[in-house]
């Protein structure tokens, strides 16, 4: 089901079919949830469902991604409250005040308030990633631990890590996957620690997402790079 790019690399249309099979898959999952096949609280299930759709979105470079993602925020918060990965839950209210500006960067922030292109990281961003990334780690650890969070150092570790992606993922920057690549990795094993298997799987199938978003968007970047 190949969704088409037209010959501006910033507009994705999805295929009909392709909106079915996402919605579909969606609705198959949050069902499951409340009849409660597997133990997997409507919770965990709505949350399963609205992340799966807002990645997929991200990966066909699809605007409707960041309202989705908004939705996702406040199960995902209620999830990791209840589970006392207390980082993680912050991090969804971090998340939806860049997922406002993500969707309006995207829309207005181009040239002359038009949509955004996909770009690289600038050394300046670089370098602040470099810097915020171990030293948020280390500090937010700290905290993690005084109010006995459930895994200090992994949790402050990825709440960094997706801190970082979200940002470079709301200016529209190319290096986000890298940052959500490495943040999954650890995600999958921590969420199978606290119990949320569901959860777990969710990332492992964010990861395989991620893989398909970087060739994606690479190739779309690419595109604009051989029409300029």
């Amino acid at each position: 089901m190949a969704a088409s790019i037209s010959a501006d690399p910033v507009h994705v249309r999805m295929s009909r079919n392709e909106w079915v099979a996402v919605l579909l898959g969606a609705l198959l999952v949050v069902c499951a949830a409340h009849l409660g096949f597997g133990g997997i609280t409507p919770t965990e299930g709505w949350g399963f469902a609205t992340g799966g759709v807002c990645v997929w979105l991200v990966v066909r470079q699809h605007v409707w991604n960041w309202p989705v993602g908004l939705v996702n925020n406040v199960f995902f918060g209620v999830l990791f409250w209840r589970t006392q990965l207390y980082a993680d839950m912050g991090l969804q209210a971090v998340y939806f005040a860049l997922g406002v500006y993500g969707w309006a960067n995207w829309l207005y922030g181009g040239v002359n308030r038009t949509e955004l292109r996909i770009t690289r990281t600038s050394r300046g961003e670089w370098l602040m990633l470099a810097l915020f990334v171990p030293a948020g780690t280390w500090a937010l650890r700290f905290v993690l631990i005084e109010v006995n969070g459930a895994a200090p150092f992994w949790d402050a570790l990825t709440t960094m890590l997706s801190l970082a992606a979200q940002y470079l993922l709301s200016r529209k920057r190319l290096e986000n996957w890298a940052f959500w690549i490495a943040a999954d990795v650890i995600y999958v094993p921590l969420y199978l620690s606290r119990g949320l298997a569901l959860t777990a799987l969710l990332y492992a199938v964010f990861l395989g997402m991620c893989l398909v978003g970087v060739r994606a968007w690479w190739r779309s970047f690419q595109q604009y790079c051989d029409q300029t």
